[in-house]
């Protein structure tokens, strides 16, 4: 399929591909069409690409694809981009705010760490919150590490064995500023806490010692 044409002279290369195109090849039923039409908005990024890409990625059923969309968006004017995410985060639409968080997680501008609420942070959504916990331990400020890991430590036990796993990981993320607040909610009388703070302060050390372990180059 061609997604475009190019015109080429001594000095560049021109892409000539009209909006209403990208539009319709992502509205096509086949995964790689759609895969495909997002790899290559990001390789020929334009302004005029960034609403249609996060309108994809509100109804993008497919992981791969949103995650190149995501990357696509990345491409293109962050500021621009950054502006159009925070109406994203409004959204009611779960898949829209999560995708927005996490092109945001990986923009990694800590600049845009106060974009992470407490509302996403303790959001009744599994995944939107689990989205918002690793976005906000990628973001966050040095400063700000003891906040965040307060409000996180309040989530432990929450959820099932996939959402607790990820909270741990997030957790791990933000380094040396979970030890204490863990190790108080290690001695919690709820067993759901006490065991992931456990759990947690466990793969924080394995970390650790994995990091120290000398090169074999």
């Amino acid at each position: 399929m061609v997604l475009g044409s190019f015109s080429r002279s001594s000095t560049k290369i021109d892409y000539d591909w009209p909006v209403p195109t990208l539009r319709s090849l992502l509205d096509s039923p086949d995964q790689s069409v759609r895969l495909k039409a997002a790899l290559a908005a990001g390789t020929y990024p334009e302004p005029e690409f960034i609403e249609i890409l996060i309108t994809q990625c509100a109804i993008e059923p497919d992981f791969f694809v949103r995650d190149t969309l995501s990357w696509a968006l990345m491409r293109n004017d962050i500021p621009q981009v950054v502006k159009r995410l925070e109406t994203e985060l409004q959204s009611t639409n779960i898949q829209a705010k999560s995708q927005a968080i996490h092109t945001l997680s990986k923009i990694g501008d800590k600049n845009n760490f106060n974009l992470i609420t407490d509302e996403m942070l303790f959001d009744e959504d599994d995944f939107v919150a689990a989205t918002s916990w690793r976005a906000a331990s990628v973001l966050v400020p040095d400063d700000q590490k003891p906040i965040l890991v307060a409000k996180l430590i309040t989530q432990l036990g929450r959820g099932d064995s996939d959402t607790q796993f990820g909270l741990t990981r997030f957790l791990c993320a933000i380094g040396e500023a979970i030890v204490q607040p863990l190790t108080e909610a290690a001695n919690s009388s709820d067993d759901a806490v006490s065991n992931q703070a456990k759990f947690t302060l466990l793969r924080f050390r394995e970390m650790q010692l994995e990091s120290k372990k000398p090169s074999n180059n």
